[in-house]
């Protein structure tokens, strides 16, 4: 057995094996994936990994890989297999000289892993990026406090009908899920499911005042994806902690009225973007920052 705090480092993170975990801290460097730096480190208990494999990789590297249990980390679930394999937080690269250490730690760490850790976990095990946490999406700005999700609506980015519905905030108690599309493909987005929708909500996010839509530039992946993987365990967390009826209280996306002077002058700054990139001629930004002034 391997001693207890064991460290094998590899490109952009090391791994320090524990009596019963791996505890994964990422490089802050320039050319780490920005989604490492954003998670900082990672405490994956024995009981989340259902597999560990050591493969050969590009240009003289090895991969030490641990696979996941399904349902596990709250992360990949949110992810829903579409990062792309250099932000796999679960992948260590390694020097092809390494390879003879890589597989003993991926053999050591394999003889902790029991029979049933193949089976979807039923709970999660390891823990999600911290709230609060926000981000700007093309549509809006969305924040995370731990019990209330909320989306403010950018004049410029929103469409219509998410304008019409007003600013929207949701308590994970009323909420089943969430289904995140990566920026990195077309039309991504963030989209909140509840519980109890008294009618369908749209198939297209732009159109739901339940989601908010990325561009570019805008929810990127190491900025939206922990904020879902936050927001889905904190879902989990209160579904089990529902009534022995187990059903959640009926939804309460309730507009917000309230303008307060911040959120002003984060709109005005996007006018400005969007005017200075040719997409509002001057008498266009002008009538709706004089709008946007209105409210203060």
């Amino acid at each position: 057995m391997s001693r207890m705090g064991d460290v094998l480092a590899g490109f952009h993170a090391a791994w320090e094996f524990e009596s019963d975990s791996v505890l994964i801290r990422f490089e802050r460097g320039i050319r780490t994936p920005k989604l490492f730096q954003t998670l900082g480190e990672r405490r994956i208990p024995h009981e989340a990994i259902s597999a560990v494999t050591l493969s050969p990789g590009k240009r003289g590297t090895v991969i030490l890989h641990a696979v996941p249990r399904p349902g596990a980390d709250p992360l990949m679930e949110a992810a829903a297999g579409q990062l792309k394999e250099s932000c796999d937080p679960y992948r260590l690269v390694l020097p092809a000289e390494r390879e003879t250490l890589a597989e003993y730690y991926a053999d050591e760490l394999r003889a902790q892993i029991s029979a049933d850790d193949g089976e979807p976990a039923d709970r999660h095990l390891v823990a999600a990026p911290e709230a609060p946490l926000q981000f700007k999406a093309y549509d809006g700005k969305a924040s995370f406090d731990g019990k209330l999700v909320s989306f403010r609506w950018f004049w410029t980015g929103a469409s219509s009908a998410k304008w019409k519905a007003g600013d929207q905030s949701f308590l994970v108690t009323d909420l089943s899920g969430i289904e995140w599309r990566s920026p990195e493909v077309f039309e991504g987005h963030l989209r909140l499911l509840r519980r109890e929708t008294p009618v369908a909500q749209p198939a297209q996010a732009d159109q739901d005042p339940a989601a908010v839509v990325f561009g570019l530039g805008y929810g990127p992946v190491h900025e939206s994806l922990p904020f879902a993987a936050s927001v889905l365990a904190a879902v989990r967390a209160s579904g089990s902690a529902l009534n022995s009826d187990g059903v959640g209280t009926s939804t309460s996306a309730t507009p917000s009225v309230r303008r307060d002077p911040a959120d002003i002058a984060e709109r005005i700054r996007h006018l400005g973007e969007l005017h200075q990139a040719g997409l509002l001629t001057d008498d266009e930004f002008t009538m709706k920052k004089t709008e946007l002034l209105a409210e203060l």
